[in-house]
């Protein structure tokens, strides 16, 4: 049954097996405390939940940080997109966001209502894709956040799978933990349950094949969720759910008027499961030698247990569902014992289940780290590595997103200089005269880059070019060098360089620049010096872009 707070109870010592890495169990605490508490945390907070010493929460926080999971600023350590890696580990290998997750994204938009998909996780239930919509009353939960079963359509219908073993750890929790504090995604229950009432509900769902959520998370909110079958074993895969509230439907007009359209959707869903695993190439080995490395150079602050058991997470993905003990050793370049025994920790923090020699991800991966970075901005990706590029070239860099005619400033950090270049976010500028807009109207398809709707080009300063044949001569230029420098056309005595940020499918979504007074940095001190400064750092920007959108939408503004 889940604990009131499931990162202490993973650093009991009861139940634990002697072949379990402690280190880990440990850093698996701090993942799930850092997790349950929005993603941000300060080391004593930690202390105090995890029950740890704060030098081992030193050395296990120092050690994420060294795998790019957090990063520390000040006293707070606070989680970073990569961790969302562990979770991509677990999305990947279940294939269904993958296969599903366009099929909710077309009904949500059919239906005007979110969507959403949710797999059973023990006694409760995990989202694994949203398809919200954007009202004053939206949708809240976030991919990885797990409900009580009892309180949830889905739950509803998870429930009709259960054997006395599951309905016996259900009963406990909910007898241990009567207002669900144990699960940080939904209020406290206010009205005490009613006896029978699940029991009820999941008899009408195994009959009808369906099931309804009547604001039995919160007032108002009401759902209706269809169970989608794995054709090869008849088994539920994950459930559908489309959530909207009363104001615009009553629980009687999902059944209604939604429910016909999500089976319809759902029968497409099931078709879409017969596509057949793709065989994908093993994850890169080496992983064991790198953490070698980072042991010698940084001695007791690195805590190598912890960071070779959680690489075994990342051998699992698309096409690697199922592992071997062999399959995991090779797929990390661990030794046999040591994957042993981080998967014989895993199965017992429930992160891992064993199955006739084989190990598969549960969906309680998700809960390290995923939740509170699912709905992340690129301005939130970025401005860390901004802060840190402004800190090393000692100057204002910005962020930007291309809006029609203009950019639109969406993340900046400014220098503490008596005279530096001030500009906000939001701020809105001609795309034509500045260095980020000129390196995203370069990367626009052809036909796109018809440069007539940006006529008349107006002269800002004498050096703004301002003839629409040699603006496009420019972009070229720009498109060809992978940057674009603005001198002093956008205002008298501004200088700056810019560069793309792309996202996965290498499109560019956004720009990154640096702005000076001309008289600090030459042009070719620019392009020498500050230039791979600023590739670098779009490189880091990138990095952690394809993490967090590989299974989630990234706004870019």
């Amino acid at each position: 049954m889940p604990p009131a707070n499931p990162a202490l109870d993973t650093v009991s010592d009861a139940g634990v097996p002697a072949e379990a890495v402690t280190p880990l169990i440990r850093g698996v605490a701090v993942l799930r405390t850092l997790t349950e508490a929005g993603g941000t945390l300060s080391l004593s907070a930690l202390e105090r939940t995890t029950g740890l010493a704060r030098s081992t929460v030193d050395r296990i926080t120092s050690t994420l940080a060294r795998m790019g999971y957090v990063r520390l600023d000040g006293r707070d350590a606070i989680l970073t997109p990569r961790v969302m890696e562990l979770g991509n580990a677990y999305l990947a290998a279940l294939r269904l966001p993958s296969l599903l997750a366009e099929r909710a994204d077309v009904l949500a938009d059919e239906l005007d209502e979110s969507v959403s998909l949710a797999v059973a996780d023990r006694d409760g239930i995990r989202f694994i894709h949203q398809a919200t919509r954007r009202r004053a009353m939206s949708l809240s939960f976030r991919i990885g956040d797990l409900l009580p079963a009892e309180r949830t359509a889905p739950g509803a219908l998870f429930a009709t799978e259960w054997r006395e073993p599951e309905w016996r750890a259900w009963r406990a929790r909910r007898a241990a933990d009567p207002e669900d504090s144990g699960f940080a995604a939904v209020p406290p229950r206010q009205v005490p349950y009613a006896e029978g009432d699940f029991e009820r509900r999941v008899r009408a769902a195994a009959e009808g094949g369906w099931a309804l959520d009547d604001q039995l998370i919160e007032p108002g909110l009401v759902a209706v969720s269809v169970p989608v079958r794995d054709p090869r074993t008849g088994r539920i895969a994950c459930a559908a759910n489309v959530v909207s509230h009363t104001s615009r439907h009553t629980a009687a007009d999902l059944r209604e008027t939604l429910l016909p359209r999500l089976r319809e959707a759902v029968r497409g869903m099931q078709n879409d499961l017969r596509t057949p695993v793709r065989a994908t190439a093993p994850p890169p080995s080496g992983l064991a030698t790198w953490t070698g490395a980072s042991k010698q150079e940084l001695g007791r602050g690195f805590v190598e247990s912890l960071a070779r058991g959680l690489t075994v997470l990342t051998a699992f993905g698309e096409g690697r569902a199922a592992l071997t003990l062999t399959e995991v050793a090779q797929a990390t370049g661990l030794a046999r014992a040591t994957a042993r025994r981080a998967l014989i920790t895993y199965e017992h923090l429930g992160l891992v289940r064993a199955r006739d020699r084989v190990f598969e991800l549960t969906p309680r991966v998700l809960g390290l780290g995923f939740p509170p970075l699912s709905r992340t901005s690129l301005p939130e990706i970025a401005l860390p590595h901004m802060t840190e590029l402004s800190e090393r070239v000692h100057e204002s860099t910005s962020l930007s997103v291309l809006s029609g005619r203009d950019i639109q400033y969406t993340a900046r950090v400014a220098t503490g200089r008596v005279m530096s270049v001030n500009i906000t976010v939001g701020t809105r500028l001609p795309a034509y005269a500045a260095s980020m807009g000129r390196v995203m109207l370069a990367d626009l398809p052809d036909p796109e880059r018809e440069l007539g709707a940006l006529a008349p080009l107006r002269p800002l300063t004498r050096h703004t070019v301002t003839d629409l044949a040699a603006l496009r001569r420019v972009l070229d230029e720009v498109r060809a060098q992978g940057y674009a420098l603005v001198d002093e056309e956008l205002e008298d005595g501004l200088r700056s360089i810019a560069v793309p940020v792309r996202d996965r499918t290498g499109r560019v979504v956004a720009a990154l620049n640096v702005a000076m007074h001309a008289a600090r940095h030459t042009v070719e001190e620019c392009v020498q010096d500050i230039l791979p400064e600023l590739r670098a750092t779009a490189d880091r920007i990138e990095a952690d872009l394809r993490v967090a959108g590989r299974f989630t939408g990234v706004a870019v503004a």
